[in-house]
Formats: structure tokens, sequence, C-alpha cells
């Protein structure tokens, strides 16, 4: 079948899918606004409550917390902020490497540098997307050496300080297989569950096996808070530690203002919180509606040739926060034709992101061999993925 056939064919077949939204253009994700987010918010504007310090606060942070099924949750103001705090509170040094795949989006790779580490890529199997832990631990078993109980990279010298999977388009990682990997060789567990907020593997939510763990409330999240994000853990001492840190700091005082080590401002503001609250109320309804359509998808994409609708992996349960389709090998020059016919048809699709080790300022960086995050990134497709699309 010619390129421009297939292509026009995954158009008809998408715009099939959400035919309610008819000649209109369609995104790819978009938040959904139906719940009480104009009363909270505007709740927050008439009691002058607007920044950091307010009720809602508090009261997303232990909502959170509850429906992902750990102790604490600490809001902040972005989910890569989370992360970078995320690092700093497992230990990461400066100058130390942190394995994350290469196929994920920039912030993962920004936050380790944040923190003044080097990040280091892993490969992805085409199951969960995510890192493959069997190439992992045969890569680790070259490379590394265990000197005072901490992990060493031979090859550079440095420590290996922490390992952070990424839930790719909300698909868990194998997260059993890669703590096993974390515990074998000394390294902590941070998952960027950024993606991944309504997703469980094997009965437990996505964001609470590593020692301290990231999501994301970006606009074009399950949920928003405008911006946002949040840290996730099980040690009460851990998330004490990350409200001080991303609240500058500063120690309580009625009215001096001293700080203790280097902080960072990065708190959620009352506003976003107010939002994040009206959001979590609705979640188990637009985790409903991303189901229905990710299933009718898989129903229909069953029968088109070369393209696979990348399902939920065993054992698991998908948030389907993007959904995604995958050209076989060797269909990879129907890529650029199936992403210009579709959003010329006013059909939001893109790839996946350029792998990290091909960015400018991560070419150096150390990495094992990619090939399947190289493949994969030829191949993937992410679709509209709306929860009121049908």
């Amino acid at each position: 079948m010619h390129n421009n056939e297939i292509a026009l064919q995954i158009a008809g077949v998408i715009r099939g899918v959400v035919r309610p939204s008819g000649d209109a253009f369609v995104p790819l994700h978009e938040p959904t606004f139906r719940g009480r987010e104009k009363d909270y918010v505007t709740e927050c504007i008439e009691t002058g409550w607007v920044s950091t310090a307010g009720q809602f606060v508090e009261r997303f942070e232990l909502e959170l917390a509850a429906y992902c099924g750990v102790r604490r949750a600490v809001a902040v103001c972005n989910g890569t902020a989370a992360l970078h705090t995320c690092f700093i509170i497992a230990g990461v040094q400066p100058g130390d490497e942190v394995i994350i795949p290469a196929l994920t989006f920039v912030a993962t790779a920004n936050a380790v540098s944040y923190a003044g580490a080097i990040p280091h890529f892993a490969d992805s199997e085409e199951t969960t997307l995510g890192i493959d832990p069997v190439k992992l631990t045969e890569h680790l078993e070259k490379i590394t050496e265990m000197r005072d109980g901490a992990c060493y990279n031979r090859e550079t010298g440095n420590r290996i300080a922490a390992i952070s999977p990424m839930h790719t388009f909300g698909h868990p990682s194998m997260l059993d297989e890669l703590l096993m990997v974390a515990n074998r060789f000394n390294i902590a567990l941070v998952e960027d569950a950024a993606e991944a907020l309504g997703s469980d593997y094997k009965g437990r939510h996505c964001g609470g096996f590593g020692k301290i763990n990231a999501v994301s409330f970006n606009g074009n999240k399950v949920i928003t808070t405008g911006g946002g994000g949040a840290l996730l853990t099980n040690d009460d001492a851990l998330a004490d530690r990350a409200k001080h840190i991303t609240t500058t700091a500063k120690l309580p005082h009625r009215w001096y203002y001293d700080h203790d080590v280097v902080g960072y401002n990065y708190r959620m503001p009352n506003l976003n919180a107010a939002l994040g609250v009206a959001q979590l109320e609705q979640l188990p309804g637009l985790l409903e509606g991303k189901r229905a359509l990710a299933m009718r998808y898989a129903q229909i994409f069953a029968d088109i040739p070369n393209v696979n609708f990348i399902t939920e992996p065993e054992h698991c349960k998908s948030n389907y926060w993007l959904n995604a389709l995958l050209l076989d090998r060797g269909s990879e020059k129907e890529l650029e034709p199936i992403l210009k016919v579709t959003n010329d048809a006013g059909l939001m699709t893109r790839p996946a992101w350029r792998p990290m080790h091909q960015l400018p300022m991560f070419t150096d960086a150390p990495r094992m061999n990619l090939s399947v995050a190289e493949s994969l990134a030829q191949r993937l497709i992410n679709i509209p993925s709306s929860a009121g699309l049908l």
C-alpha cells in the first residue's frame, strides 16, 4: 500500500472514532473542566488566598496521597521541579550518574542536570516502552564495580546514584524487575511517574515504588493544575525534607527570615491547588473516558495492516494518557506521511520524542546500546487522547 494511502486510512479511522468533533480541529490532549474548578478558584480569589498559602494546597496533598496509596504528597510548581527535588532527596550528588531512558521527554534528563548529575541513557523494550531491565542488567555487569557499597561506572569513574524509570504515555514500566536491578547494584530507584497518574502496576499505583517519586499536572496531563507537580513517598522524613527545600528552606518563625540550606521556590500556589482538588474529584470519570477511547482505538486499529495500537502491559492498568500507534519494523518511511496527512486533516498527531542522546547537550553522556529506543522513536505516533472525545 502506498504511504499516502496508509496515512489516509489512519486519518479516516481516527476521524471515525472522534466523530463527535465533526470537522473541527482535534488536539492531542486537552483538559476537561466539568466540576467545581470555577467554584474553588473563585473561593481563592474572594478570600485573597491565591499564592502559596491557603487551604487547597494541603487539601490537594492529602487527597492526592490518598488516591495514590502513599503516605505523603508534596505539591510543587511543575513536574520537572518535582523530579529535580526527588533526585536531591534520594542523595544524588553533583558528578553522579543517573540512569534514565533514552526515550523520554527532555524534562527527565533536565532534572538530572539540575541536580548537577549526568544522565546515563538506558534502552527501552517494546512491551512497555520503558527501560529494558534485562539489557540494563547486562550493561551494568559489564561497566560497573562496587566500592564501599556504592556502584561506580568503571568507564567514567562516576558513582551511579539512581535509576529513574519513566512510565511512557502512562504505561507502567517493569517495576519489579527494575527494583531487582536497583537493589542488586545498590542504586536508588526514583520513578518519573509524570505521565502515570491513574496507572496501576500489579494493583499498586505508580509513583509509590521508589524511594521518592514525581508526578506532573501540566495542562496536557490526565488532570491539570495549570502547571504543577508533586513528590510522592511513604517516608515522612523524606517528605518533610522535600517540603522544606521546596519552600526556600525557610526555618519556621513568626517574622525572621532564616534559611539553613540552599532551597528552591518550587511551591504550588493555592490557585493551582484549588484547580487540582476539583480535577481529582473527576479523575475516576476521566480515566473511564480515556479507557473507553483506548479500547475503541484498539478494536478498530486491529484491522489496519502494519500498525499496532499500544495497549497496557500484562498485570497493569494504564491510564492511557496518550494513545499511541507503533508501526511495524520496516515501515519507518510511513511515519512522516502519516503525521502530515493527519495534521493537515485537523487531527493532531505527533511522533515520540527525539531520543535524548541525539540532542546536542547530551551527545557525550554515557549510554548503553540504544537500538530499540532509536527504532521506537522512528515508529511511534501519538494520536488524539482527550477524555471527552467519545
